[in-house]
């Protein structure tokens, strides 16, 4: 288990750490924007390097909630089983919704996939000489660290060090 919490703990901290310079450069990109539209200065790469940052905050604030607990989940049945006492069962259930949304999503990362390998073809420049199919490369990678951080979760709620309540 010790090798899991570690890819784990570097999903998390590579996902934290991008995720704040995503939303800063965000930040600092669409003030600059305002700033030189008071001087009649348009840099046309801001709004879709913004755009394309914001796409990336996504699926890293994605990553974050997921290993926080805070991802997608069916918590009626857990609030249910909590509330009779039926902790195991909470387990087994919380375990069925990480194994079930992790074979979800490696279907969501194949079809990210195809969508950028079709991309590639028909690709366009966006900006700095980019071309689109590059940047839509950012679905697969950020549904697979996602997918990641789901599988890690899986695997470490079979660790008897953890308490019950965690899951």
């Amino acid at each position: 288990m010790g090798v899991i919490r570690k890819i784990d703990w570097a999903v998390e901290k590579f996902s934290s750490t991008l995720l704040v310079a995503s939303i800063l450069s965000i930040l600092v990109c669409s003030s600059l924007s305002i700033v030189l539209r008071w001087f009649q200065i348009n840099l046309s790469w801001i709004d879709p390097f913004v755009r394309h940052l914001v796409l990336l905050g996504t699926f890293l604030g994605g990553v974050v909630a997921t290993g926080r607990g805070n991802h997608i989940g069916i918590d009626l049945i857990s609030k249910f089983l909590e509330v009779k006492g039926y902790a195991h069962a909470k387990v087994i259930v919380n375990r069925i919704i990480l194994l079930s949304s992790g074979i979800v999503l490696i279907w969501l990362v194949k079809s990210g996939l195809d969508f950028t390998k079709v991309e590639m073809e028909f690709s366009k420049i966006e900006f700095w000489g980019i071309k689109s199919g590059f940047l839509v490369a950012m679905i697969p990678a950020g549904i697979t660290l996602i997918t990641i951080r789901f599988f890690t979760l899986f695997l470490l709620s079979f660790d008897v060090k953890q308490k019950v309540g965690e899951l």
